[in-house]
């Protein structure tokens, strides 16, 4: 199979957009997340305009909706009001509130054969976790990443640290932050506006601790490892000073990282390739520090089919998920994005291989996952991330003592989700 480059790609996408026959097509409308890193429309569209190639009985209307919560609400919205909407991107933690309001069809209703059975099993088990329920697969991973330390090793240098040794403890973290902040930035940010449970579910892990059952029906916010790690986190600033005290935007986090305002920082993988474009210095990419033990969970979004759809549109669907997943534009998407490469033979493609022998931070975010966790995901997710989210905010802005905000936040969470035990 040809490999492009993202310049072919779309160059490809001038030329298969402005050719497609008009007739015998089965159209298909794809709902999907633009919402960090790089210009992902561009990639996007180079992939689609590589298939329209390939398949030109399949044309692909793709719609770039926002963010995760955005596309959600186009969906639903396109559904509700008759219109055709195959399949989309969304959060890999939709999945059991699309089952509850019976929107999407698990993809073992759509394969048909043992190849593409065999397909639904060639994915990191890690990045599987929240989309197989009950015997089932209700989400394709394709958008995924973990979290990792970006870590800039011209301040390390200058604060007398080791560039090549970034931390691997939260002591080790607290003392190199410590060492970083008497040279002048801060020694650490962690975001925690936009997705501050998964920020949090990070520290909660790598304490030991799972903030949810595998059911999506119990949680476990005020476990007293958890409350710990809210703790830890709060005293990055309030007692070390090595982070900013209050909240930390995650849209503009990645900025204040290339500016030099902090020597390190936890993102997503997801703003990889931007960072690589961007920065003026040299950084490092590390796996997330453990204390108990190493830890991240996963993010990003699946595929999913939602319900509707004629039998045709189905099988065309399916036939765009397995070429945007085939290991080769794994690959390719990787490389361009920063996200990770969604199975074992992505990272074995000679682009990969090449890529991650002369930029060997690409494959953190893989060797990451196995010790990754499925992200938080319950029944009734938005009102209990909700929960966990105004928790996390009031502590570190002071307003709260973790304790007692987590001990809200679970008390919200058993009265949302006493219906589902």
């Amino acid at each position: 199979m040809t490999r492009h480059t993202l310049a072919a790609s779309l160059l490809a996408g001038a030329t298969a957009l402005g050719s497609m026959p008009a007739a015998s097509q089965t159209e298909l409308t794809m709902y999907y997340p633009i919402a960090v890193g790089g210009a992902l429309t561009q990639v996007v569209d180079g992939l689609i305009a590589d298939f329209h190639a390939e398949h030109p009985d399949i044309r692909v209307n793709a719609i770039y909706a926002g963010n995760y919560d955005d596309t959600r609400v186009r969906v639903l919205s396109a559904i509700a009001s008759g219109e055709s909407a195959p399949l989309s991107v969304l959060f890999s933690i939709d999945a059991l509130d699309l089952i509850e309001q019976e929107m999407i069809i698990p993809f073992d209703d759509v394969v048909e054969t043992d190849e593409e059975r065999a397909w639904l099993d060639s994915f990191y088990p890690g990045l599987m976790a929240n989309g197989r329920i009950e015997g089932q697969t209700w989400g394709v991973p394709f958008q995924r990443s973990t979290i990792v330390a970006y870590y800039n090793k011209e301040m390390f240098r200058e604060a007398g640290l080791n560039p090549d040794t970034p931390p691997t403890t939260w002591d080790e973290m607290v003392e190199m932050g410590r060492a970083l902040r008497e040279t002048g930035p801060f020694g650490i940010m962690v975001p925690s506006t936009g997705y501050p449970y998964w920020m949090f579910q990070a520290f909660a892990t790598q304490n030991g601790v799972e903030l949810m059952n595998s059911d999506g029906t119990e949680t476990f916010f005020d476990d007293p490892a958890v409350i710990e790690a809210l703790e830890f986190w709060v005293s990055l600033a309030a007692e070390h000073d090595i982070m900013p005290s209050g909240t930390i935007e995650w849209g503009t986090l990645r900025q204040a990282f290339l500016e030099g305002q902090t020597a390190m920082m936890w993102h997503t993988t997801g703003n990889l390739t931007a960072v690589r474009d961007q920065a003026a210095f040299e950084f490092g990419v590390a796996m997330l520090p453990a204390n108990e033990r190493p830890g991240s969970p996963t993010g990003g979004g699946n595929f999913y089919l939602f319900e509707g759809a004629s039998d045709d549109e189905y099988r065309a669907a399916l036939t765009l998920i397995r070429f945007l997943t085939d290991p080769e534009r794994a690959a390719e998407w990787s490389i361009a994005t920063g996200y990770v490469g969604i199975s074992p033979e992505a990272y074995e493609t000679e682009a990969l291989q090449d890529y991650a022998e002369n930029f060997p931070a690409a494959l953190v975010a893989r060797d990451q996952l196995e010790y990754s966790v499925a992200e938080l995901s319950t029944y009734e997710g938005a009102r209990v991330r909700d929960a966990l989210n105004t928790a996390i905010q009031s502590s570190l802005t002071g307003s709260a003592e973790p304790a007692e905000a987590l001990r809200q936040a679970q008390a919200t969470a058993d009265r949302l989700l006493a219906p589902y035990r």
